[in-house]
């Protein structure tokens, strides 16, 4: 019989199983390296999108503040300057300089037409304003969270919260400034024109209501801009309001 010379075999399979190991450990540090990036492209683009929201919001908060008057310095509506705003007699240019929305613009490819206007009114942050521009806003979502930076509430306050010393809360609020000051919300408004409207009341009659057919349509664009156009979501609505 034969024996055979198995000297340094453990060694051999030592060497095998290490470096079947070593590959696992790596595929493994990919897979999970992947998985953590592509959660914080998810977390990214979910909180754009709630930014696109917002600008839709802001968009139609600012034709209805000019619908039902501009609040003046005491709090109080304006009702003598109520008004349907019209659009700008010239075509929106979003390669002009001053132009705020220019990423956004483009990402609506239906809307470049040669005759697409937009609303032709007060600065958004000064409605009472005589100083008319064309409505195209666009800002940061860290501004508007905390009031152009000057109230820190809704930044700080779970911060505060948190058990540690006052430095790691101030590294902690910078990296949450920092964070958001990445999202900007950007929005433009045009009038479209006439729209049936509809607005139901009350009556003892079942059936009966104060329903018309003659109302102003406005569509607002809004978009979510994270980093510099790195995500964007473009969204849209219509808003129909009474003549």
């Amino acid at each position: 019989m034969i024996k055979k010379n198995e000297k340094g075999f453990a060694l051999v399979l030592s060497l095998v199983l290490l470096m079947a190991m070593t590959l696992m450990g790596g595929a493994l540090i990919v897979i999970s390296a992947s998985d953590h990036r592509s959660n914080n492209t998810g977390d990214e683009y979910q909180q754009t999108f709630y930014v696109a929201e917002t600008a839709l919001y802001e968009g139609e908060k600012y034709v209805l503040n000019q619908f039902l008057g501009p609040y003046a310095t005491d709090g109080k509506r304006d009702i003598t300057k109520r008004n349907l705003p019209a659009n700008h007699t010239v075509k929106f240019n979003p390669d002009n300089s001053s132009s705020k929305v220019k990423d956004c613009f483009y990402s609506f490819p239906d809307i470049d037409g040669p005759e697409f206007k937009v609303l032709f009114g007060p600065p958004p942050n000064n409605p009472t304003s005589t100083s008319f521009v064309q409505i195209n806003e666009s800002k940061s979502f860290y501004n508007l969270l905390t009031n152009s930076g000057k109230v820190t509430k809704i930044t700080e306050d779970p911060i505060n919260q948190i058990s540690t010393s006052t430095d790691r809360k101030t590294k902690l609020k910078n990296k949450e400034k920092n964070r958001l000051q990445k999202f900007k919300y950007e929005y433009f408004i045009t009038r479209i024109g006439s729209a049936p409207f509809k607005g139901y009341g009350s009556s003892i009659k079942k059936d009966a209501t104060d329903a018309g057919n003659d109302g102003m349509a406005y569509r607002v664009y809004g978009c979510g801009n994270y980093n510099d156009g790195e995500i964007i979501v473009p969204l849209e609505s219509t808003l129909i309001l009474p003549k």
